[in-house]
């Protein structure tokens, strides 16, 4: 038997609590716990189903399988990393460096009502230009999703390459999704319609900005 279900069995004895119980706590069938502790069915836990154990009995993620967690994190923060890279809303810059820069720390439980998304596929960076504007200006800090890409294109603010330069933009698709168009919210600045989608290369969508207040 692995740790975690050391642990978990451990937990269930000193709680007194059942595994009927807990299973129907994850919303799973009555014998699903049981498996996991005796069969080993399944080999780990879900993520969700790990999390919400963790908070019932009150214990780190960590101990019942899951990843281990920075200090930082153990505030209930989840660090976000600020890359050093630049993405225009003009007419675009170069963004050979993309190392990490500085960290933004969001509260878990703020991030996880934004996305679903892992962390890990989360960064932060910054705006350069005004072709975006009002929505976005120059020197705002945007939040990216990198896994939420061509796969999954939409309406919405996505951060393209475009040949060594980032470039945030807005995508609108056509009626049959096939052809997009790459918009500038700012009127001085041009658009591009009838884009092929798959000619473009896609970092990921926009999913929140912060701006200083002047």
């Amino acid at each position: 038997m692995d740790q975690a279900r050391i642990e978990l069995e451990r937990l269930i004895r000193e709680r007194r609590e059942d595994y009927a119980g807990l299973s129907r706590l994850i919303g799973r069938n009555a014998a699903y716990i049981q498996q996991f502790i005796k069969r080993g069915t399944p080999r780990k836990l879900d993520d969700e189903d790990r999390r919400t154990l963790a908070r019932y009995f009150g214990v780190d993620e960590e101990l019942l399988g899951g990843p281990a967690r920075r200090d930082f994190e153990r505030d209930g923060l989840i660090e976000i990393p600020l890359l050093d890279v630049r993405a225009s809303a003009g007419h675009g810059s170069m963004a050979e460096v993309e190392a990490r820069h500085a960290r933004f720390g969001f509260d878990e439980r703020w991030l996880r009502k934004l996305t679903a998304s892992r962390p890990s596929n989360l960064s932060v960076i910054r705006v350069h230009g005004d072709s975006m504007e009002p929505t976005l200006s120059d020197g705002d800090e945007v939040m990216v999703d990198q896994s939420d890409g061509l796969a999954r294109l939409r309406d919405g603010i996505y951060v393209i390459r475009n040949d060594d330069a980032l470039v945030v933009k807005r995508i609108a698709l056509g009626p049959q999704g096939k052809q997009i168009m790459i918009v500038s919210d700012n009127p001085a600045y041009p658009t591009w319609s009838d884009v092929d989608r798959r000619s473009i290369h896609i970092i990921g969508r926009v999913l929140w900005f912060g701006r200083k207040v002047q």
